[in-house]
Protein backbone atom coordinates (compact mmCIF):
# COMPACT_ATOMS: atom_id res chain seq x y z
CA UNK A 1 0.00 0.00 0.00
CA UNK A 2 1.17 3.30 -1.16
CA UNK A 3 1.45 5.67 2.02
CA UNK A 4 2.39 9.89 1.57
CA UNK A 5 3.60 12.18 4.41
CA UNK A 6 2.45 15.37 4.55
CA UNK A 7 3.51 18.18 7.41
CA UNK A 8 0.92 18.96 10.15
CA UNK A 9 0.40 22.29 9.38
CA UNK A 10 -1.39 21.26 5.93
CA UNK A 11 -3.55 18.28 7.82
CA UNK A 12 -4.65 18.65 11.12
CA UNK A 13 -6.00 15.08 12.59
CA UNK A 14 -6.72 15.32 16.64
CA UNK A 15 -8.44 12.35 17.81
CA UNK A 16 -10.52 12.33 14.31
CA UNK A 17 -10.18 9.15 12.19
CA UNK A 18 -10.47 11.31 8.80
CA UNK A 19 -9.07 15.09 7.65
CA UNK A 20 -9.88 16.86 5.03
CA UNK A 21 -6.83 17.81 2.17
CA UNK A 22 -7.34 21.24 0.83
CA UNK A 23 -10.68 20.53 0.69
CA UNK A 24 -10.72 17.12 -0.93
CA UNK A 25 -12.91 14.46 0.38
CA UNK A 26 -11.71 12.94 3.65
CA UNK A 27 -8.89 10.57 3.99
CA UNK A 28 -7.87 8.04 6.58
CA UNK A 29 -4.54 9.32 8.56
CA UNK A 30 -2.88 9.59 11.89
CA UNK A 31 -0.94 11.90 13.17
CA UNK A 32 3.09 10.90 13.44
CA UNK A 33 4.28 13.13 15.75
CA UNK A 34 5.18 16.53 13.80
CA UNK A 35 3.83 14.64 10.39
CA UNK A 36 0.54 12.60 9.60
CA UNK A 37 0.96 9.79 7.57
CA UNK A 38 -2.06 9.60 4.46
CA UNK A 39 -2.84 6.29 3.16
CA UNK A 40 -4.04 5.80 -0.54
CA UNK A 41 -4.04 9.15 -1.76
CA UNK A 42 -2.50 8.33 -5.01
CA UNK A 43 -4.06 6.00 -7.54
CA UNK A 44 -2.87 2.56 -7.54
CA UNK A 45 -0.44 0.92 -10.03
CA UNK A 46 -3.24 -1.08 -12.57
CA UNK A 47 -5.21 2.25 -13.13
CA UNK A 48 -2.08 4.33 -13.92
CA UNK A 49 -0.78 1.75 -16.09
CA UNK A 50 -4.60 1.25 -17.47
CA UNK A 51 -4.78 5.25 -17.95
CA UNK A 52 -1.25 4.72 -20.00
CA UNK A 53 -2.83 2.36 -22.06
CA UNK A 54 -5.78 4.52 -22.92
CA UNK A 55 -3.79 7.20 -24.17
CA UNK A 56 -1.17 5.69 -26.59
CA UNK A 57 -4.48 3.96 -27.91
CA UNK A 58 -5.97 7.08 -28.85
CA UNK A 59 -2.39 8.93 -29.74
CA UNK A 60 -2.36 5.68 -32.21
CA UNK A 61 -5.96 6.45 -33.52
CA UNK A 62 -5.51 9.71 -33.58
CA UNK A 63 -1.87 9.68 -36.13
CA UNK A 64 -3.59 6.51 -37.91
CA UNK A 65 -6.43 9.61 -39.33
CA UNK A 66 -3.39 12.35 -39.61
CA UNK A 67 -0.64 10.63 -41.33
CA UNK A 68 -2.93 8.26 -43.65
CA UNK A 69 -3.63 10.20 -47.14
CA UNK A 70 -7.56 9.71 -46.56
CA UNK A 71 -8.56 6.93 -48.73
CA UNK A 72 -10.33 5.48 -45.29
CA UNK A 73 -12.70 8.19 -45.75
CA UNK A 74 -13.66 6.78 -49.49
CA UNK A 75 -16.03 3.72 -50.06
CA UNK A 76 -16.48 3.21 -53.83
CA UNK A 77 -18.09 -0.32 -54.14
CA UNK A 78 -21.69 0.16 -55.60
CA UNK A 79 -23.23 -3.17 -55.91
CA UNK A 80 -26.26 -3.87 -58.30
CA UNK A 81 -29.13 -2.56 -56.48
CA UNK A 82 -33.15 -1.81 -56.60
CA UNK A 83 -32.25 1.98 -56.46
CA UNK A 84 -29.82 4.57 -56.71
CA UNK A 85 -30.01 7.06 -53.77
CA UNK A 86 -28.15 10.61 -54.91
CA UNK A 87 -27.40 12.57 -51.43
CA UNK A 88 -28.46 15.92 -50.55
CA UNK A 89 -24.95 18.29 -51.01
CA UNK A 90 -24.96 18.41 -54.37
CA UNK A 91 -22.73 21.86 -55.43
CA UNK A 92 -21.04 21.45 -58.78
CA UNK A 93 -23.54 18.46 -59.95
CA UNK A 94 -20.51 15.41 -59.53
CA UNK A 95 -23.10 13.52 -57.59
CA UNK A 96 -25.63 13.73 -60.16
CA UNK A 97 -23.70 12.74 -63.06
CA UNK A 98 -22.71 9.99 -61.26
CA UNK A 99 -25.53 8.57 -60.02
CA UNK A 100 -26.84 8.85 -63.51
CA UNK A 101 -23.86 6.99 -64.65
CA UNK A 102 -24.65 4.44 -62.63
CA UNK A 103 -28.23 4.66 -63.87
CA UNK A 104 -27.49 4.09 -67.13
CA UNK A 105 -25.03 1.16 -66.92
CA UNK A 106 -27.72 -0.82 -65.11
CA UNK A 107 -26.47 -0.97 -61.59
CA UNK A 108 -30.09 0.15 -60.12
CA UNK A 109 -33.91 0.92 -61.63
CA UNK A 110 -34.22 4.17 -60.37
CA UNK A 111 -32.49 7.18 -59.25
CA UNK A 112 -33.54 9.18 -56.37
CA UNK A 113 -32.31 13.00 -56.08
CA UNK A 114 -32.34 14.45 -52.75
CA UNK A 115 -33.12 18.14 -52.88
CA UNK A 116 -33.94 20.55 -50.16
CA UNK A 117 -36.68 22.79 -49.55
CA UNK A 118 -35.09 26.17 -49.93
CA UNK A 119 -35.54 28.58 -52.48
CA UNK A 120 -32.97 30.38 -55.18
CA UNK A 121 -33.70 33.41 -57.58
CA UNK A 122 -37.24 32.89 -57.43
CA UNK A 123 -37.73 29.34 -57.72
CA UNK A 124 -37.54 25.92 -55.38
CA UNK A 125 -34.76 24.02 -55.45
CA UNK A 126 -37.29 21.25 -56.18
CA UNK A 127 -38.17 23.06 -59.37
CA UNK A 128 -34.76 23.94 -60.97
CA UNK A 129 -33.60 19.91 -60.16
CA UNK A 130 -36.60 18.89 -62.23
CA UNK A 131 -35.59 21.29 -64.95
CA UNK A 132 -32.28 19.84 -64.77
CA UNK A 133 -33.14 16.18 -64.98
CA UNK A 134 -35.63 17.07 -68.09
CA UNK A 135 -32.87 18.57 -69.80
CA UNK A 136 -29.97 16.45 -68.80
CA UNK A 137 -31.65 12.55 -68.10
CA UNK A 138 -32.90 12.26 -71.61
CA UNK A 139 -34.27 8.77 -72.31
CA UNK A 140 -33.65 7.94 -68.22
CA UNK A 141 -35.43 11.01 -67.22
CA UNK A 142 -38.40 8.77 -65.97
CA UNK A 143 -36.58 6.53 -63.58
CA UNK A 144 -35.06 9.54 -61.72
CA UNK A 145 -37.67 11.57 -59.16
CA UNK A 146 -36.73 13.74 -56.72
CA UNK A 147 -37.25 13.62 -52.49
CA UNK A 148 -37.53 16.41 -50.55
CA UNK A 149 -34.89 16.65 -47.38
CA UNK A 150 -35.58 19.04 -44.72
CA UNK A 151 -32.43 19.22 -42.68
CA UNK A 152 -28.16 19.93 -43.15
CA UNK A 153 -27.27 16.64 -41.75
CA UNK A 154 -26.93 13.10 -42.83
CA UNK A 155 -28.51 11.55 -39.85
CA UNK A 156 -31.44 13.59 -40.47
CA UNK A 157 -31.77 12.56 -43.76
CA UNK A 158 -31.83 8.77 -43.84
CA UNK A 159 -35.41 8.66 -42.86
CA UNK A 160 -36.47 10.87 -45.26
CA UNK A 161 -35.14 8.92 -47.76
CA UNK A 162 -36.64 5.63 -46.11
CA UNK A 163 -39.91 7.16 -46.75
CA UNK A 164 -39.40 7.71 -50.20
CA UNK A 165 -37.83 4.50 -50.87
CA UNK A 166 -41.10 3.26 -49.65
CA UNK A 167 -43.22 4.83 -52.53
CA UNK A 168 -41.29 3.25 -54.94
CA UNK A 169 -42.79 0.59 -56.89
CA UNK A 170 -41.82 -2.93 -56.91
CA UNK A 171 -40.36 -2.70 -53.18
CA UNK A 172 -37.01 -1.72 -52.75
CA UNK A 173 -34.62 -4.05 -50.88
CA UNK A 174 -31.05 -2.57 -51.85
CA UNK A 175 -29.94 0.85 -52.98
CA UNK A 176 -26.64 2.46 -53.31
CA UNK A 177 -25.60 6.08 -51.91
CA UNK A 178 -23.70 8.67 -54.16
CA UNK A 179 -21.98 10.81 -52.45
CA UNK A 180 -18.62 13.03 -52.61
CA UNK A 181 -16.11 10.31 -51.77
CA UNK A 182 -14.98 11.73 -48.65
CA UNK A 183 -18.17 11.52 -47.56
CA UNK A 184 -18.90 7.68 -48.84
CA UNK A 185 -17.62 5.72 -45.32
CA UNK A 186 -19.83 7.79 -42.75
CA UNK A 187 -22.61 8.36 -44.91
CA UNK A 188 -22.76 4.42 -45.02
CA UNK A 189 -22.42 3.72 -42.04
CA UNK A 190 -25.15 6.31 -40.80
CA UNK A 191 -27.84 4.77 -43.23
CA UNK A 192 -26.54 0.99 -42.08
CA UNK A 193 -27.32 2.20 -38.41
CA UNK A 194 -30.43 3.71 -39.30
CA UNK A 195 -32.58 2.13 -42.15
CA UNK A 196 -31.23 -1.26 -41.43
CA UNK A 197 -33.99 -3.00 -43.32
CA UNK A 198 -31.96 -2.08 -46.69
CA UNK A 199 -28.92 -3.51 -48.40
CA UNK A 200 -26.41 -1.06 -48.93
CA UNK A 201 -23.60 0.31 -51.00
CA UNK A 202 -21.51 3.14 -52.06
CA UNK A 203 -20.08 5.29 -54.99
CA UNK A 204 -18.41 8.05 -54.46
CA UNK A 205 -18.20 10.91 -57.17
CA UNK A 206 -15.03 12.86 -57.62
CA UNK A 207 -14.84 16.70 -56.33
CA UNK A 208 -11.56 17.72 -57.92
CA UNK A 209 -11.78 20.85 -55.95
CA UNK A 210 -13.12 20.13 -52.27
CA UNK A 211 -10.51 16.81 -51.92
CA UNK A 212 -8.43 14.84 -53.09
CA UNK A 213 -5.14 12.56 -52.23
CA UNK A 214 -2.94 13.08 -50.03
CA UNK A 215 -4.64 15.74 -48.22
CA UNK A 216 -2.20 17.66 -47.09
CA UNK A 217 -1.15 18.94 -50.85
CA UNK A 218 -4.18 21.22 -50.91
CA UNK A 219 -5.03 23.82 -48.10
CA UNK A 220 -9.18 23.19 -49.20
CA UNK A 221 -8.60 19.84 -49.13
CA UNK A 222 -6.78 20.03 -45.78
CA UNK A 223 -10.20 21.60 -45.01
CA UNK A 224 -12.29 19.61 -45.97
CA UNK A 225 -10.30 15.85 -44.67
CA UNK A 226 -9.81 17.42 -40.96
CA UNK A 227 -13.74 18.12 -41.11
CA UNK A 228 -15.02 14.97 -42.55
CA UNK A 229 -12.63 13.60 -39.65
CA UNK A 230 -14.12 15.31 -36.75
CA UNK A 231 -17.97 14.40 -38.09
CA UNK A 232 -16.82 10.84 -38.24
CA UNK A 233 -15.53 10.38 -34.90
CA UNK A 234 -18.40 12.43 -33.55
CA UNK A 235 -20.83 9.96 -35.84
CA UNK A 236 -19.26 6.83 -34.55
CA UNK A 237 -18.06 7.87 -30.45
CA UNK A 238 -21.70 9.87 -30.08
CA UNK A 239 -24.26 10.71 -32.36
CA UNK A 240 -24.95 6.75 -33.66
CA UNK A 241 -25.76 6.20 -30.07
CA UNK A 242 -28.39 8.75 -29.67
CA UNK A 243 -31.41 7.41 -30.96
Amino acid sequence: MRSNLFPIGHIVARGRSATKIAGRAALPARQLGNWVKVDDALPSVPIMRLLLIVAIVLFLVAAVFFFQGGSYLIVNHPEKSDAIVMLNGDQVDKRYWRGLELLRAGYGQHLIMDVGVGQIYGHSVKELAQDFITRTAGANASQVSLCPIDGDSTKDEAPQVGTCLQQLQPPVHSAILVSDDYHTRRALSIFRDRQPQYQWTAAGARNEFLFGLPWWKDREWAKTYLTEVEKTLYWQLWDRWRK
